[in-house]
């Protein structure tokens, strides 16, 4: 098949090779240029400089992939892609978009005739060569066509993707991954902080990690991803504790309330997150304040 690839970033750019390996025939847009000559003269892909310069180049039906950041960054390529397209053409979405956005703009591109998938892809900076997990949303025909694209994707043609269900589906179910991944990621992150903090057993970190990877029911892909951060330095003194959110894990606690379901787990994750990014906690001081005042309870002063 061939299809259009808009944005090359660290994913883009790999699924691009990905599919170029495959025998697809990849149109690449980026806004880097030099990104976008690079991939041609080292893979294959067939270079070009603007969203319409892509689409001019392939045949219809044309498929677009959009790889780029959710919000904005999206919402102006799909509005650029409207006016380009013609009925019978497809949208993928493979970012982390909003589930709601998806289903709004699908319900846009219909009037048109213009098909649209959202699909969440996980495997980040691993998945070009041990492939992408990907979690399909859209019209059950239309994905069925695409089934080459995902085949060539996934780790194999008929494991670690599919068709979860309608236009939306597919990133909602990517939001919920993604805010189990922060659950997971936090438990992990205290265990082995309170067995940093056990310094009299003097424990070797990327040796327990090692042992815990085999055969234990806390083996995981993440558990060997920290194995290999704790065999670099245990201490991990080169790194801040400072820690982003692409904000699916906000999303997920916020639907987790709206549909009355608990989550402590993840929305803790969530809110722990946030507290890597204080320099110093005012709650915390006046916390320390309210002790020191009805107990008399000692301060540390600066």
């Amino acid at each position: 098949m061939e299809l259009a690839m808009i944005g090359l970033g660290k994913m883009g750019g790999n699924m691009a090779q990905r599919l170029l390996m495959g025998g697809h025939r990849v149109v690449g847009v980026n806004h880097s240029p030099e990104v976008t000559r690079q991939l041609a003269v080292e893979h294959g892909l067939l270079p070009a400089f603007s969203t319409a310069e892509a689409v001019a180049a392939l045949t219809a039906p044309r498929l677009i992939w959009v790889m780029v950041p959710a919000g904005a960054a999206t919402e102006a390529v799909i509005n650029e892609l409207t006016g380009l397209l013609a009925p019978g053409d497809t949208i993928i979405d493979g970012g982390n978009t909003f589930y709601k956005d998806d289903i709004r703009r699908a319900g846009a591109l219909e009037s048109k005739g213009i098909h649209y998938v959202d699909a969440g892809t996980s495997g980040g900076v691993w998945g070009l060569a041990e492939g992408y997990s990907l979690m399909i949303g859209g019209d059950e025909e239309v994905v069925e066509r695409l089934r080459p694209i995902f085949e060539t994707l996934a780790p194999e043609a008929d494991k670690g993707w599919g068709r979860v269900g309608p236009v939306g589906a597919g990133h909602f179910v990517k939001m919920i991954h993604n805010g189990i991944e922060y659950g997971l990621m936090q438990a992990y992150a205290e265990g082995f902080e309170i067995m940093h903090a056990k310094k009299e057993f003097g424990l070797d970190l990327e040796q327990i990690s090692q042992i815990w990877r085999y055969g234990s029911v806390v083996r995981s892909w993440l558990l060997d991803l920290t194995a290999d951060a704790l065999a670099k330095d245990q201490n991990l003194s080169h790194i801040e504790g400072w820690v982003a959110d692409s904000g699916e894990g906000r999303w997920t606690a916020a639907e987790a309330i709206d549909l009355d379901v608990p989550a402590p787990v993840i929305t803790l994750a969530l809110q722990q997150r946030f507290i890597s990014r204080q320099d110093e906690s005012y709650a915390a001081k006046l916390v320390a304040a309210m002790r020191n005042e009805f107990g008399g309870h000692a301060i540390k002063s600066k």
